[in-house]
Parts: C-alpha cells; sequence; structure tokens
C-alpha cells in the first residue's frame, strides 16, 4: 500500500504541471477537445444495460489486437456489451470505424485516484481484459478495490522493463497481484510475470496471430494499382523518425537501377507528415500526399500515406514491406499483417519487441532481416528483380503468419474455465 500512497501523493504534488501538459497536448491535437470529460474520468455516456466487459488497449496497435476477441465475445453473448478504452485520438477514431454494435470507445482517464474511481463505479464492468503492459496504479487499484475480475491479456515485460522492474520489486509486484489471471504471450513472458509477482499466470500464445487482415476499399485499391501501373514498387510501413531519411537514401540507391521505382511510406505518427515531406523534397524527390488526395503520377517517387486506419489498403500496393521501428532501436511494429496478406517482408536489426514472432518467422524463413539501410537497398532490389525469389518468401510468410490462429480458441476456453466470460 505504501507505493500506491506515494504515486497518489506524486500525483497531486504534480497537478500544476500535468495541466499545462494536457493543455498543450489538447492544442497540438493529441487530445479530443470534444470528449476531454472522459479523460478526467466523467464520461457521458450511460452504462448499458446487462453485462459489460472492459478491453483496454494502450493505443492502434492493441486496440486492433483485440478485433477478433471482441467479435468472439459478442457473437457468444447476444446480450454482451463491450467497451474498449485507449488513450490516443488515434485509436479513437479508428475504433469509431471499426467496432460492431454493441460495443464502443471511450478515453481512458488520466490516472488522478478521484477520477479513475468514479470511472470504475460508473460502468463498473463485470470483466476487465487489459491488454499488453499499460498499467496505471489508480485504475488498476479501483478496479480490485469493486472486485471486478482483471485478466491481463498478451502481457508483454521487454529486457529493459524486466531489468527495471526487477529493481523496483516494491512497486510492481503490488500492481500485479491486482491482476486475477496474467497470461503472457510468450512463455518468457508468462515467466517474467510470475517472477515480478503475478500471483496466477499462464500462457495461451500470441493473440496477434488471430487479427485478420485490415478492411481496404476495393474501389480505393484498384483505383491506386492503376495509377502504379507497372513500376516497381515497395512500402515502408509504420516508420518512425530517421528511417524515412534511410528510406529516401534507399530509393535513391533503387532509382538509379531502376528509374520507374515507386517508394510507398507510411509513418507510424502522420502528423509528422509535413516534416517527412520537406525532407524528401530537399532530396530532389518528388512527393504525393495521401491526405491531400494527390494522385500517383509517373513522375512521383515517393507516395507519403499520411493517413490513419488504411493499413489493410496500404499493404496490398507493394509486393514487399519494410516494417518500420526496426532501423532504429524503438523495438519494432507488427510485421504479421504483411505477412499474413503474402507481402514479402523484411526487417531492420531492432524488432526487439516482437523476439518470439521473429523467432518463429526466421525458423520458417518468413522474413529478411537487414543490418542497415544499404543492406535494405540490396535487398529489395534484389526482391524487386526476382518475382520467383519474393513469391517465395511471401508464401512462407503468409503460412507462417496464418498458422497460430487458434490462438483466439485457447483463450477464450481460458476465460471461460476460469469464470471470466
Amino acid at each position: 500500500m505504501i507505493p500506491l500512497f506515494l504515486y497518489r501523493l506524486g500525483f497531486i504534488i504534480a497537478i500544476p504541471g500535468l495541466v499545462v501538459l494536457f493543455l498543450l497536448r489538447k492544442i497540438k491535437g493529441k487530445e479530443s477537445k470534444t470528449r476531454f470529460c472522459e479523460r478526467l474520468g466523467y464520461p457521458k455516456l450511460p452504462r448499458p444495460e446487462g453485462k459489460l466487459i472492459w478491453m483496454h488497449g494502450a493505443s492502434v496497435g492493441e486496440c486492433l489486437s483485440m478485433m477478433p476477441l471482441i467479435h468472439k465475445l459478442l457473437d457468444r453473448d447476444p446480450n454482451l456489451h463491450i467497451m474498449v478504452t485507449s488513450g490516443t485520438v488515434s485509436s479513437a477514431d479508428l475504433m469509431a470505424k471499426r467496432l460492431p454494435d454493441r460495443a464502443f470507445h471511450q478515453f481512458i482517464p488520466i490516472d488522478s485516484p478521484w477520477g479513475a474511481r468514479h470511472f470504475v463505479r460508473h460502468f463498473h464492468a463485470d470483466a476487465v481484459l487489459w491488454f499488453e503492459s499499460d498499467f496505471w496504479p489508480n485504475l488498476l487499484a479501483s478496479i480490485h478495490a469493486a472486485k471486478i475480475p482483471l485478466v491481463l491479456l498478451n502481457g508483454r515485460i521487454s529486457d529493459k522493463s524486466f531489468r527495471r522492474w526487477n529493481r523496483h520489486k516494491w512497486f510492481i509486484r503490488p500492481l500485479l497481484q491486482k491482476f486475477t489471471l496474467a497470461l503472457g504471450q510468450s512463455v518468457e513472458n508468462m515467466n517474467r510475470l510470475k517472477a515480478l509477482g503475478a500471483p496466477v499466470v499462464d500462457c495461451v500464445g500470441n493473440i496477434k496471430y488471430a487479427a485478420p487482415p485490415s478492411p481496404y476499399d476495393a474501389e480505393e485499391l484498384a483505383n491506386l494499382l492503376k495509377q502504379i501501373g507497372s513500376r516497381h514498387c515497395w512500402c515502408g510501413a509504420s516508420t518512425h523518425d530517421n528511417e524515412e531519411e534511410q528510406m529516401a537514401d534507399v530509393h535513391l540507391k533503387l532509382k538509379a537501377v531502376m528509374p520507374d521505382v515507386l517508394t510507398i511510406c507510411v509513418p507510424r505518427h502522420p502528423p509528422r507528415a509535413n516534416d517527412i515531406e520537406k525532407m524528401f523534397v530537399k532530396k530532389n524527390l518528388v512527393v504525393a500526399r495521401r491526405s491531400r488526395g494527390e494522385k500517383i503520377t509517373p513522375e512521383t517517387d515517393v507516395y507519403l500515406a499520411d493517413t490513419i486506419g488504411e493499413m489493410g489498403l496500404l499493404y496490398r500496393l507493394a509486393p514487399i514491406v519494410f516494417v518500420g521501428g526496426s532501423l532504429v532501436p524503438f523495438g519494432g511494429q507488427n510485421m504479421l499483417e504483411p505477412m499474413s496478406l503474402a507481402r514479402a517482408v523484411v526487417i531492420g536489426p531492432h524488432a526487439f519487441n516482437f523476439r518470439e514472432i521473429v523467432q518463429f518467422a526466421r525458423e520458417n524463413l518468413a522474413l529478411i532481416e537487414v543490418a542497415d539501410k544499404e543492406v535494405l537497398a540490396a535487398t529489395v532490389q534484389a526482391l524487386l528483380l526476382s518475382p520467383a525469389k519474393r513469391q517465395e518468401l511471401a508464401e512462407k510468410a503468409q503460412i507462417t503468419a496464418t498458422s497460430e490462429m487458434a490462438v483466439l480458441d485457447r483463450l477464450e476456453e481460458c476465460l471461460a474455465l476460469r469464470g471470466i466470460i
């Protein structure tokens, strides 16, 4: 209890700074101006009648990974409602488009003692499913105090976090003990959760394997493919700061060999698009911006796809996909979706957040790992010039990515046996 007391005391002391921080976030568009009351723990929506399951994911990736489970649980119980919470405007916008009937989105409250308590009491869910590792002490304590079953799904403790939490078990142990059940996304993560203090642990597999391909507009796909025509084309998806500049250098190397090459750049954070465009232009590259409705012409070097929720469309445009967050030490982004769509997938050396998936793909020769931008350029060039090699890699990728779809059935059985659902 002492660590939680200290956390709450620190929160109260930090209130003036937090007010300034969130005002700045609202000005920058990182907070919803019309729904900010939800962030304070005072939602406008009433609690729906009947059984309610609350699912929480930090941002877009976690929210997408829960979609198959949402559909499965709603199909299982026609009287069930599901509330999804997240903390980003982009994830809220995406959930508004993707959530089915009887499911709705709310912003996760700022972790104040009073806001967390009011939010939990207002909705009083029958169970809470918490995705991965977005731990908020006051919210977890309020859920536990309300005697609501709390399950950690797809729990992941990175190497860095494990080292840090091992030094501060006095803080992490009381948080993990709030969970009725902690499911690691791998045996290694399950063991780490147990070592850090989770009382009941298990592993049914990585839920990300159950994600279906993202939806797309078939007419728009046909339109874009017509614009691309027979050009050599590759895509850099979910890229982070400094990766776009490396992509520009790769494009220039490719263009020296294949003058018609087109690079599709999909930044992880679209608000960075203005700076990314300036960088491309500075390197004398012709850019077309998707957010401005600009078409791909024969003169276009880079198609900058600075929109949200269109990965299902964009992955289908290019036969080769470099998955970002991996040429820089961020930890990588989820490579399973382009693999499941039979794309030839390339990653950099820093995909440590997806170590088990990478290892599984490596064993099946289902992706290519590169050390730097020079090797990336050579690899993309080789794949573009060898359709047979590209097709072989893509087929292995698809088989690997879809081989663990049964994880959803195992998860459902696990939750049902424990009376959670």
